[in-house]
C-alpha cells in the first residue's frame, strides 16, 4: 500500500514538537502552548544578542580593540524610578559586558572606579549622571544604559548606546519578555500560588518562610 504523500510531513512537524518540548521556548511564553512549550529565559543570550544588535547599528561604527576608548556598561534601572534597581538590573549588566567584550570591544571595569554613582547593594547608575562630564573622566567611545518596566509578569526591557559627548543615542534595542519563575525571583516575584501553568496570572513577592514568622 502506498503510504500518504504527507506523512514525512507530519514526522518532521512531530519531531520539531516533541524537541520545542523537551527544551522549552520562551518564546512562547504567555501563550496557550507556555504550560507545555515554554522555558525559562537564557539572559546570557539575550544579553549577547543586545550587545551585537547595539554593537551593529552606530554610524560611524565602534571602534574594538581600544583600551583607551571603551565602552562603559551602567546598571539597568526601573524606568520608574532611575535610582531602582534590581537583581535583574545587575545580572543583566554582566550579561552585556561579556557580550561586548567577546566582540572584541574593550569594557572598563566600572565597579572599580568611582566616576560613576555606585551604591553598595544597588548599582552602577548613570541616567541621572553628567554624561559629558563621565567622557572627560573616562574617555568613553559610548556608554550602555538600559531601562525595564515591570508589567505583572512582562517584562518591557530597553537598552540604548549612548554618546557620552552629546548624549545621542547612537543605537537602540527594545523587547518584551514573558518572565518565568527563575527570572521573575530575580525581581523578588514569584507565581501566585507557585503555579506557571496559567500565563495569565498575577506574581507576588515571595511569602516569608513559617520559619521566620515564628522567629520574627
Amino acid at each position: 500500500m502506498r503510504r500518504p504523500e504527507h506523512s514525512p510531513l507530519l514526522c518532521r512537524l512531530l519531531l520539531i514538537v516533541v524537541f520545542l518540548g523537551a527544551s522549552g521556548c520562551s518564546q512562547l511564553n504567555g501563550t496557550r502552548l507556555e504550560p507545555v512549550l515554554g522555558g525559562d529565559i537564557d539572559l546570557v543570550a539575550l544579553g549577547d544578542e543586545v550587545a551585537d544588535s547595539l554593537s551593529r547599528q552606530p554610524v560611524p561604527p565602534l571602534i574594538p580593540h581600544q583600551p583607551e576608548q571603551p565602552i562603559l556598561v551602567s546598571t539597568l534601572v526601573n524606568n520608574d524610578d532611575l535610582n531602582d534597581t534590581s537583581s535583574f538590573g545587575r545580572s543583566f549588566q554582566n550579561n552585556l559586558i561579556a557580550g561586548f567584550v567577546s566582540r572584541g570591544y574593550a569594557v572598563n571595569e566600572i565597579k572599580l572606579r568611582r566616576d560613576m554613582l555606585v551604591e553598595v547593594h544597588k548599582g552602577e547608575f548613570m541616567l541621572t549622571r553628567d554624561l559629558q562630564e563621565m567622557a572627560g573622566k573616562q574617555r568613553a567611545q559610548a556608554i550602555a544604559v538600559g531601562t525595564y518596566t515591570l508589567a505583572n509578569r512582562v517584562l518591557y526591557l530597553s537598552v540604548r548606546l549612548v554618546s557620552p559627548h552629546n548624549q545621542a543615542i547612537r543605537a537602540a534595542y527594545e523587547t518584551k519578555l514573558y518572565l518565568d519563575d527563575n527570572s521573575l525571583r530575580l525581581f523578588g516575584l514569584k507565581f501566585k500560588n507557585g503555579n506557571s501553568d496559567d500565563p495569565t496570572q498575577p506574581v507576588l513577592p515571595p511569602s516569608p518562610s513559617l520559619l521566620d514568622k515564628i522567629l520574627y
